[in-house]
């Protein structure tokens, strides 16, 4: 950044919609509805409106855990949101997460059907549902806790942070860049740390700490988001490498990391996932050309 570029905060900011790098035609200062649209309801209990960003990866895997354990109660219809195109701003989803944000979800099978935003909380609504992946012992409970609230305060940075200067922003600046790189290594150490004396995170056993943290900081230690393993040298964190590998490894983490994904591989593009079936029927390379 040279003189000329330096920023000297107007006395009171006015929205400058030309200045939002990646995301300037959806990005707004004001909540609530642009357009009046309803939200398509499919046949299971279970309606989600995602994308397959790593917030989105989280419930789509937690639903495919559930699945694999055997809850049929957990099928789901997993609807795509665009949110380059501003579908997290319709009426319709704004009815389910007024904050606009994916992934949101609709659980009918309660009367009336409850709605549940915020991947964290998502999470654990659906734990407690099905008692399952959320420890019932006191310390564990707590544990797992612990974590499931650590990532979403701390991937805010990774993402919003990070992410966004790294690998959006219109051009690079090295101040916040520098910044939350050295944020995102300190807290790729904590989680090195922690997993050095544990198999999961929260301890012996795998819970929705695991499946919240993985699709952030797994997929990152993989070298898979925003391009930036060699950057951040996050293959020296050993621990959270091996346990990111074990989580990978998983078939309904696989399945989970598909849907309603629009990047990589076509075959790995599952856009809407509606039956189990559909993860070998209608992948993006089944699809006839757009």
């Amino acid at each position: 950044m040279t003189e000329n570029d330096r920023y000297t905060p107007p006395k009171i900011w006015t929205w400058d919609t030309e200045n939002g790098g990646h995301f300037a035609r959806i990005n707004r200062p004001v909540a609530g509805a642009t357009h009046d649209k309803t939200l398509p309801l499919g046949k299971h209990p279970l309606q989600l409106y995602s994308l397959g960003t790593p917030n989105g990866v989280k419930i789509t895997i937690m639903l495919e855990e559930l699945l694999a354990l055997g809850h049929s109660g957990a099928e789901y219809d997993a609807w795509l949101i665009d949110i380059l195109q501003g579908e997290q701003f319709s009426s319709g989803f704004v009815e389910i997460n007024p904050n606009s944000k994916i992934p949101a979800l609709l659980d009918c099978s309660t009367e009336p059907p409850t709605r549940v935003f915020e991947s964290g909380s998502i999470l654990l609504y659906l734990a407690e549902k099905f008692d399952a992946f959320l420890p019932t012992a006191h310390h564990s409970r707590t544990e797992t806790l612990n974590w499931l609230f650590w990532h979403m305060g701390a991937t805010a940075d990774l993402g919003g942070g990070f992410g966004h200067f790294y690998a959006y922003a219109p051009e690079k600046w090295r101040y916040p860049i520098n910044r939350y790189a050295m944020e995102v290594k300190r807290q790729l150490d904590v989680l090195d740390r922690n997993l050095a004396g544990r198999e999961f995170i929260a301890g012996d056993t795998y819970t929705i700490a695991d499946i919240g943290i993985y699709p952030w900081y797994g997929e990152l230690a993989l070298g898979r988001l925003y391009d930036a393993g060699e950057f951040l040298s996050a293959h020296e964190y050993h621990n959270v490498v091996r346990w990111a590998e074990a989580i990978d490894a998983r078939a309904p983490v696989r399945r989970g990391r598909m849907v309603n994904r629009l990047r990589g591989e076509p075959s790995e593009q599952l856009r809407e996932r509606h039956d189990a079936s559909d993860f070998k029927l209608r992948t993006q390379d089944k699809q006839p050309p757009e």
